[in-house]
């Protein structure tokens, strides 16, 4: 079965990221797309970082609905910080039945030069990029690569974040299930302390 990987902090899930999985699940020949939340992206600021556990509620409570999406902790359990590279090589080793390709935006794709072990993922997986503006595709490093012009809207987990902050409204910005949990758990409101 041919599996989508889409890793990310989700900090939080947003309607942007569903609409880029439903798409390449609609435009490809992948059958499901696993949300691999992060506990430590190596090249983020994790600062205004919520608990990776509560990372991983909102993504279940975001795709709990939709079998195709499945969200995975599968780094909670690898050294920090989470380098895809590993996370490949531990996933392959899992489930040797499964054929792994890696869903980015066009601006993780001007990044890759900079991932630990960057020449292994580029040889041995399909990368599934969206394009993102202001990113031009350039692939100057023989990737397998599948452009796709998902739609984009312009959502920011830092955006959701800031409005939270403020106290102001995350409605549609977000799955309803996540708005309701952010609400009732007041899970935000401990990482803007300053």
């Amino acid at each position: 079965m041919k599996i989508g990987l889409y890793f990310g902090s989700f900090n939080p899930i947003h309607t942007g990221h569903l609409i880029i999985a439903n798409h390449v699940l609609n435009t490809t020949n992948l059958k499901r797309i696993w949300f691999v939340v992060s506990p430590q992206n190596p090249l983020k600021n994790t600062e205004n970082l919520l608990n990776e556990y509560e990372r991983y509620h909102l993504v279940q409570k975001a795709v709990e609905h939709d079998l195709r999406l499945k969200p995975s902790d599968i780094e909670f359990s690898l050294p920090r910080p989470s380098y895809t590279a590993h996370t490949l090589a531990y996933l392959q080793d899992k489930y040797p039945e499964f054929d792994f390709s890696i869903i980015m935006g066009s601006d993780s794709f001007q990044n890759l030069p900079k991932w630990k072990n960057a020449e292994v993922i580029i040889a041995n997986y399909e990368l599934m990029i969206y394009n993102r503006p202001g990113f031009e595709i350039i692939n100057t490093m023989g990737a397998k690569i599948i452009v796709m012009d998902a739609p984009l809207l312009e959502i920011s987990a830092t955006h959701i974040r800031e409005l939270l902050k403020q106290g102001k409204s995350i409605k549609y910005l977000v799955p309803e299930a996540v708005e309701e949990e952010i609400k009732t758990t007041g899970m935000y409101k401990k990482t803007q302390k300053k």
